[in-house]
């Protein structure tokens, strides 16, 4: 059992280090908004992660999995809000500024994509699937297991998320300018658009 559980310790930390949406788009964050907007996404891709854990745990995932309508229209939508999210960092920052909206509706907006980022991410889902079975042992409680495993694999990614927002928020304070802010901004609306794009090929036939 212990030798099954490390292996799957580091089957996780290896597909987190790969490079996806939710690394990509916590990197994105952090750089242009600050590490307290990362950390507020981190939370709820963590919170995602859990509870599309919990769903394949009952058989919800694999009922997904199993439809190809279903699936279909869950990678669609998280395609379609990543690229509404570029859409709206393209825009002005006005309405968003820390002068204008309270700091606390800010971290909320931000968990908030987070969560729904990560439940509209099939690879998510993919992964309850296709990976996580795998380190069930037989003849043991199967749905505990997976409870368990889940548990790990969101703390797994809540760590190195957390590292990478604390990484990647470490270049948004040279932002001193509205216009470089605006800049990033838009640079960083590119890349997810590339973002949405890639997750829209990469998982069109998994």
């Amino acid at each position: 059992m212990l030798a099954v559980f490390l292996s799957f310790v580091v089957t996780c930390v290896v597909i987190e280090l790969t490079p996806g949406p939710n690394m990509a788009y916590l990197a994105v964050l952090s750089a242009a908004n600050g590490r307290r907007a990362g950390y507020a996404a981190t939370l709820g891709i963590a919170l995602g992660l859990l509870l599309i854990g919990l769903a394949a745990a009952l058989g919800v995932a694999t009922l997904i999995s199993h439809s190809p309508l279903a699936y279909e229209i869950l990678r669609w939508g998280g395609v379609a809000y990543l690229l509404w999210l570029a859409w709206d960092g393209w825009r002005d920052e006005t309405e968003t500024s820390p002068g204008t909206t309270d700091v606390q509706q800010q971290h909320r907006k931000f968990f908030r994509r987070g969560l729904i980022v990560n439940l509209l991410n099939p690879k998510a889902a993919f992964f309850y699937v296709a990976i996580l079975p795998g380190f069930i042992v037989v003849d043991h409680a199967a749905v505990l297991q997976a409870v368990m495993l889940t548990v790990t694999y969101v703390m797994v990614a809540t760590t190195i998320h957390t590292v990478i927002v604390t990484l990647a928020g470490s270049i948004q304070a040279f932002l001193t300018t509205g216009q470089r802010r605006l800049i990033l901004r838009r640079f960083f609306s590119l890349l997810l658009v590339g973002i949405a794009l890639w997750l829209g090929w990469s998982l069109r036939s998994v």
